[in-house]
């Protein structure tokens, strides 16, 4: 089965070469596609530097920044492979074997979709068993190939819990897959401590403008529900 790897990428130079590397080497990926979402730190260059015309990768420039929600709509529209897989382009330590791990729950039909459990996602993530805002996920392209509109209207982080919502809505089975290795860095570690509280503040307000704080514990719950024995 077809897998398109969608990575929105904004200013993220040091980062982004290594997580393209592993998914353009990965043999189950078929496209790659990095979002340029209006970085000005060279993030397009060193993809395409990396990529080094690489068959399957596709760089699409969005000629300002317009958030994380709208950079995976085009990428979606761009998409050609029947699954969908989103990496996060600052992901630290990812290795082939994580991203099979999580691809192979639902090419292998144990499940119908897959989330990340990074090692440093919140202690409180890792005793509910779940990260239900992880960043690193693969599901059916056409469960979302109608949602793009919406997808891109949506506030910078209302992504991961407007994709709960689908989810739960049509009743899907999820594999959720530890990643012991792989951190996700924190934003105080990218931007520094005042720049990073001010981010992390703006990405639960993101959320909450998309559902309720109640709607996202219920969301939690009902995720915990859907998952499939490991």
């Amino acid at each position: 089965m077809s897998v398109s790897c969608i990575i929105p990428a904004y200013n993220e130079a040091g980062r982004i070469a290594h997580v393209l590397r592993v998914a353009l080497s990965h043999p189950d990926i078929t496209q790659v596609i990095v979002v340029d979402d209006g970085s000005h730190d060279g993030t397009p260059e060193i993809a395409e530097a990396t990529a080094n015309g690489h068959p399957v990768f596709q760089l699409i420039r969005q000629p300002q920044n317009g958030g994380k929600s709208r950079a995976i709509a085009t990428g979606i529209e761009a998409a050609t492979g029947r699954h969908l897989l989103f990496l996060d382009s600052d992901l630290v330590g990812v290795k082939h074997t994580d991203l099979s791990a999580l691809i192979a729950p639902v090419l292998e039909g144990d499940s119908d979709v897959a989330l990340s459990l990074r090692r440093n996602a919140p202690r409180v993530w890792h005793w509910i068993g779940l990260d239900y805002i992880s960043g690193e996920r693969i599901m059916p392209r056409a469960l979302l190939a109608e949602h793009t509109d919406r997808i891109s209207a949506l506030r910078s982080f209302g992504l991961e819990v407007f994709l709960n919502r689908l989810w739960i809505a049509e009743g899907l089975t999820v594999s959720v897959v530890q990643w012991p290795e792989v951190d996700s860095p924190l934003k105080a570690q990218k931007y520094g401590m005042i720049a990073g509280v001010l981010a992390d503040a703006r990405m639960l307000a993101d959320m909450f403008r998309t559902v309720t704080p109640m709607t996202a514990l219920k969301q939690i719950v009902a995720l915990r529900g859907m998952r499939v024995p490991q």
